[in-house]
This record gives C-alpha cells, sequence and structure tokens, in this order.
C-alpha cells in the first residue's frame, strides 16, 4: 500500500539516485519508525537495490529484533555490523588520551555519557558511507522536521547522510506515512529513541513531547506553555551550527 505522498518522496528519491549516478540507497535499520518509512520509501525508489543496515552498539535487543521483523516484512536485504568491541576499543584510547593532556587543557564538566554516546551514530554513518561506496548506493537519512528544528541528532554521525526523505515531515506525518505503507505495528507503537543508551527516549531527552513542538511549530510560540517555547527556542538557536555546511572564513582584499 502506498500514498500520493508516498509516490511523491519515492520518486524524488528516484531522481536523485539517477542525478548521482548511484544504483539504489543504503539506510541504517534501527527498528525506529523514522528508520521504518525511509526504508520502505528508497525500496519504492529503486525495488531491488537497498540494503539496510543493522548496527547494534550496546543496543537493546528489541530494537534489532523489530529490524529483523521489519526488513522480513518489506524483503529488504540486510547486513549487520555489531561495532560494541570498536566502540570499546575507540572510547578507551580516546580516555587514555585525555588523561594525558597537559593540565593547561581544561576538560569541560559536561553530562560524560553525550561524548560517548555521540561517538556511536558517528560509527554507524562511517560503516554506512563504507558500504555504500562499495555497492555504488547513497547513504539515506532518517531525520524528520520535528528533529532537524532542534538540532535533535549527532552532527556527522546521523546527521550526516546524502538524502533525507523525511526531513520535511513532522513526526506525527511520519506516523500517518508509517500506517499508509504498513510498518509493522510494533514498530509504529514503540517510543520513539535514538538507542543513544539503554533506556533512552526522545521526548525525556527534548524535555517536552512531539505533540508539543508540533503545536509550537504550526501555531507558534504562544501555543504552548511559556516553558516549552523558551527551551524549543533555546534548542534552535545552540543547534544552528548543525544545519549548514561548515563557515568559511572571508579572505579580503588586503589580506
Amino acid at each position: 500500500m502506498s500514498s500520493k505522498r508516498a509516490d511523491v518522496l519515492s520518486q524524488w528519491l528516484r531522481d536523485r539516485a539517477r542525478a548521482a549516478g548511484a544504483h539504489g540507497f543504503v539506510f541504517g535499520l534501527s527498528g525506529g519508525i523514522d528508520s521504518a518509512v525511509v526504508a520502505r520509501l528508497c525500496q519504492m525508489a529503486t525495488p531491488n537495490r537497498v540494503l539496510g543496515v543493522i548496527l547494534p552498539c550496546y543496543s537493546h535487543a528489541q530494537d534489532e529484533a523489530d529490524a529483523q521483523l521489519l526488513a522480513k516484512a518489506f524483503g529488504i536485504p540486510t547486513a549487520r555490523v555489531d561495532l560494541s568491541d570498536t566502540f570499546d576499543a575507540l572510547t578507551g584510547e580516546l580516555q587514555t588520551a585525555l588523561k594525558g593532556l597537559p593540565q593547561s587543557v581544561h576538560v569541560v564538566d559536561i553530562k560524560q555519557q553525550m561524548p560517548d554516546a555521540n561517538i556511536k551514530p558517528r560509527l554507524r554513518m562511517t560503516s554506512l558511507y563504507f558500504v555504500a561506496n562499495s555497492v555504488n548506493y547513497l547513504v539515506a537519512g532518517t531525520g524528520n522536521r520535528s528533529e532537524i528544528t532542534l538540532g535533535y541528532y549527532t552532527k556527522y554521525g546521523d546527521g550526516g547522510c546524502d538524502v533525507l526523505p523525511i526531513g520535511a515531515l513532522l513526526k506525527s506525518e511520519v506516523y500517518s506515512l508509517a500506517h499508509e505503507l504498513g510498518v509493522p505495528a510494533s514498530v509504529i507503537n514503540k517510543a520513539p529513541s535514538a538507542g543513544l543508551w539503554i533506556g533512552q527516549t526522545d521526548e525525556a531527552e527534548m524535555g517536552f513531547t512531539y505533540e508539543a513542538l508540533e503545536t509550537y511549530l504550526i501555531d507558534g510560540p504562544s501555543a504552548v506553555p511559556q516553558a516549552t517555547a523558551d527551551r524549543i527556542d533555546r534548542l534552535q538557536r545552540a543547534s544552528e551550527h548543525k544545519k549548514s555546511l561548515p563557515p568559511i572564513a572571508p579572505l579580503s582584499d588586503t589580506v
């Protein structure tokens, strides 16, 4: 089953692949709804030329089970790369390097799980690009408009991709499209999570619900509690650096 919106998005993907001279699409299969919708859209765009990559990294077992369920439901071929040992090796080396820094270099006091957690999506994206380059496919990202607005993704991690097929869709629109595309109910009904650590959920980390965010985006800041509007504003400002190419310092004629 598909919809007009799905047909438009899959045609857009098909056009992007053709323009790039790519044969198809690679995407991470996380077991979540965004990943599921992107997988099906890519499959519609380039049938028999898609590959879902399952990339556990100390992930919840249910996420991989849901990813496998989706792959089976849609007949999507998969590859599996367990990044847990790679994560351990890299973070161990990095922690050793930090301990050896000169005293003049101050390591900021931030929530330590974030630097470690951000390595996971960066390892995953490195893996996706290796696979994509090996088979001449494009990497399809899974970010939606709600997440992109907040910068709720890891720079050069899940934010690094070739195309964003659902980047203009609010989270509620992703849910609607998932139902139209026949995404399994267990995937649709699970709590959205970036899978950065066990028990992590999007809404708990953001500090408000997707529904509140969509109300803000559609009806304006005055439509949500002031504290929520202030937090959304703050997150948008803090993440502006993620949403464009790195700035290039201007070179004046006098230099």
